[in-house]
């Protein structure tokens, strides 16, 4: 039992040694920063055209959380494409269920103007 809490110690020990040693050889290695415009905060070297701290539109937040909400909950169906055959009736019919909350969600956010971009 104790070799077994020794070779824990050795793979935490030996990977704080392999992150300590990565992060001094890059730091070592990272490039010297000499140049101004490399320095500067616009690397291209053109001057803003605009302020920086100008509003942004929502709905591109809006249309990236509807992506990735859809997008996951899509993901859920992977796993069960493997197995519906060898589950029962009772469970397929949730995933059913589930794709029927999916499309109603979607016609909503179709028919509210969520997707629209003008």
């Amino acid at each position: 039992m104790v070799t077994e809490f020794l070779y824990l110690l050795f793979f935490i020990i030996a990977s704080f040694g392999l992150a300590l040693l990565l992060f001094l050889i890059t730091y070592n290695l990272k490039p010297s920063l000499s140049d101004s415009e490399k320095a500067s905060i616009y690397e291209c070297g053109f001057t803003p055209l605009s302020s920086t701290r100008q509003r942004f539109d929502i709905k591109f937040y809006l249309v990236a959380i509807l992506f990735i909400i859809f997008d996951i909950e899509i993901a859920f169906l992977f796993p069960w494409t493997l197995v519906a055959t060898e589950l029962s009736i009772f469970i397929n019919f949730e995933v059913f269920f589930f794709i029927i909350l999916l499309t109603v969600g979607f016609y909503y956010e179709w028919v509210s103007g969520s997707l629209k971009w003008h």
